[in-house]
């Protein structure tokens, strides 16, 4: 029978190209790791690995069982990861990425139950308003708002957040309240510098866009919406933004008759991610602290 140890063995010297480096990884003494090795050529009956004085290289049948060895790996850690999760002692590090606003607002709340659900796990947070690569920025996750068209990626749904069209009571009582996209095209837009500036409503026929005339174009949330609130213009912000604000009175909503686009927040990671139990649970705690719908929804 195949032992685990054995390909543990394996994969971690054809990871480090050498025995040495290999019983260096694993806190091993040479000759346990090159006996590992050589019982699982054994019970496999094939060489694995290619010795010499010089150099060490995989043999044909290694290559092609490397990919499987580590995928065995892979899975041994995965399913070990997720009988922690369930008694909540999953641990290690965590490095995340998130938009600022949202980060500000939402994030850094609810990160703190999770953070009291698994006090093991050691997260760090980069906010950031700029596209970050999920796939090779060096983060084990990022909060996207917005579709996640990468293949590279696996995207857990968290919640959904609405656009509204938003505006100070001041400024509609002194410019008027537009009810019609041809009204709306007219006042003056705070727009997102990290999107077209266009904005985009759903009809009957397909998607209707206008392009208002920019009275501020900044990348922060936080900034368009407490522009708005000065009475700057009109502002299309996720709801998530802008909900308290609506309940204060500081911002109202524009009714136009027609729905803007709207937009989902994902966590997204890197397929065979060795964090990936760890995320996981990262995202069932974000959306029992989210809820379905969401508060900002309410």
């Amino acid at each position: 029978m195949m032992k685990f140890d054995g390909i543990v063995a394996f994969v971690a010297v054809a990871e480090a190209d050498s025995i040495s480096a290999a019983s260096r990884r694993l806190g091993l003494a040479k000759s346990v790791v090159s006996e590992r090795l050589a019982e699982l050529e054994r019970t496999l009956g094939a060489t694995l690995v290619q010795r010499s004085t010089r150099r060490l290289s995989l043999t044909n049948s290694g290559q092609t069982f490397l990919p499987r060895a580590q995928s065995i790996l892979r899975e041994a850690e995965e399913a070990t990861a997720e009988l922690a999760a369930r008694s909540g002692r999953l641990s290690g590090p965590l490095r995340l990425s998130a938009p600022v606003g949202f980060g500000i607002l939402h994030l850094g709340p609810a990160l703190s139950s999770f953070l009291r659900d698994y006090p093991e796990i050691e997260v760090s947070l980069e906010l950031d308003d700029g596209f970050v690569d999920a796939a090779s920025g060096g983060f084990d996750a990022v909060l996207r708002h917005g579709a996640v068209g990468d293949g590279r990626l696996i995207a857990r749904r968290l919640a959904r957040s609405r656009r509204l069209l938003v505006a100070s009571p001041e400024y509609l009582e002194r410019v008027g309240t537009p009810e019609s996209l041809a009204q709306l095209e007219r006042h003056r837009g705070i727009l997102y510098a990290n999107r077209s500036g266009d904005w985009r409503f759903a009809t009957a026929t397909g998607w209707s866009v206008i392009r208002p005339k920019p009275a501020l174009r900044v990348n922060n949330g936080l900034v368009m919406r407490d522009a708005a609130a000065a009475g700057l213009g009109i502002a299309l912000l996720p709801s998530f933004f802008v909900h308290d604000a609506l309940a204060s009175g500081a911002l109202k909503e524009i009714d136009i008759g027609l729905e803007a686009e709207g937009a989902e927040l994902f966590l997204a990671y890197p397929k065979d991610h060795g964090a990936a139990a760890r995320i996981r649970a990262l995202g069932d705690s974000l959306r029992r602290s989210f809820g379905d719908p969401p508060y900002w929804e309410r």
